[in-house]
């Protein structure tokens, strides 16, 4: 039914590893967490201008394995999970129809700030459905980051109500486009990473919610790591292969452990009595809803995956709490985001440890 063609030479630019970022720990893992398991439901970075938001994002994408996908379709349409094809795939399959796959780079999607919702979820062409009877949809940016990783730099200056359907999309797995009673409906299931400066402003607490994770970021302060940082970015952009060349057996066996992650995942577990300590957590932060309860766990499982074990411990559980949590303690708009030590608090009480400084 198939033939799988190699991968199309490089032609990309060069992208910054991964391997060879220095600091800023807290935005890897809780990127990484994310590509293991994509149901934690994204990141939302918030830190100083200039600190690596970007480059960190776009050295993970290009980290990543190829995937499998169906030539010439929009959006990226897995040839096998029926929850990641389009529906032109789906009924090819069903006929039996001679399919061509390819392999391919994960997909990185940049978000423009000036963004329309047209752009962003699709257009259907009113004009050639009427006159020929076909569904004429015009792909958006949700289908070309399907199976991807969608990034929106400076998400606290979008319009709320286009951060919702981002969301939305990224919560359900699909996008639904509507017009005058014609409705298309394809796979959107992305890892959604947004960025910001907390001087421009946050986002509100609702939609802030709706982020798995929360990674704070700070420039780095000791003058020794910093000279680390500005030499390597010197090394890079004078020879940018030559540098890569230096990192490939640390890419190498970082992309697959993560591969190795994805594939354990299902089999990792978490005690009962643990997983009644996360949300007695919660409920003594006053967290509203279960998202809280719900990430912390899948996060912790996804961290127990990355490290090859099959159970969760309770030091997984401390090392990815305070991602899961400190941006559902917001109440009021105008509070600021609390750094942790709320949280962290409230796990040494619960399981008896001792509060990190």
């Amino acid at each position: 039914m198939t033939a799988t063609l190699p991968a199309p030479a490089k032609t990309r630019r060069v992208v910054f590893p991964f391997t060879a970022i220095v600091g800023q720990e807290e935005m890897k893992l809780a990127l990484i967490l994310n590509v293991i398991d994509p149901k934690i439901g994204g990141v939302m970075i918030m830190g100083d201008r200039g600190t690596g938001k970007s480059t960190t994002i776009r050295a993970l994408a290009d980290l990543l394995p190829e995937i499998e996908v169906v030539a010439g379709d929009p959006f990226n349409s897995d040839p096998v999970d029926s929850d990641l094809m389009s529906e032109e795939v789906k009924q090819a399959i069903e006929q039996q129809l001679p399919i061509e796959i390819v392999k391919k780079k994960v997909q990185m999607v940049d978000l423009p700030l000036g963004a329309t919702e047209d752009r962003v979820c699709g257009t259907i062409d009113i004009e050639k459905a009427l006159a020929e009877g076909v569904k004429a949809f015009e792909p958006g940016l949700l289908a070309k980051a399907n199976r991807g990783i969608l990034y929106v730099d400076e998400v606290n200056l979008l319009d709320d109500h286009l951060v919702d359907v981002l969301l939305d999309s990224a919560a359900g797995g699909w996008n639904t486009v509507e017009r005058e009673g014609i409705s298309i409906r394809h796979p959107a299931r992305f890892v959604m990473v947004g960025s910001g400066n907390p001087e421009e402003g946050e986002l509100r607490p609702q939609l802030l919610d709706r982020f798995g994770m929360h990674a704070e970021i700070h420039t780095v302060k000791e003058p020794e790591l910093r000279v680390q940082i500005v030499e390597q970015r010197a090394e890079f952009d004078g020879d940018p292969n030559a540098f890569c060349q230096k990192y490939f057996e640390e890419q190498e066996k970082l992309q697959s452990q993560i591969v190795r992650a994805q594939e354990l995942l299902p089999q990792v577990t978490i005690d009962r009595d643990l997983q009644v300590k996360i949300s007695e957590i919660c409920s003594e932060l006053d967290v509203d809803g279960l998202r809280g309860d719900i990430v912390t766990n899948r996060a912790a499982k996804a961290l127990a995956a990355f490290e090859g074990r099959s159970e969760v411990t309770i030091e997984d559980i401390r090392r990815v709490i305070v991602l899961c949590l400190r941006h559902r303690l917001r109440k009021d708009p105008l509070e600021n985001i609390d750094s942790g030590y709320k949280v962290e608090k409230s796990v040494a009480r619960v399981f008896g440890l001792e509060v990190a400084e």
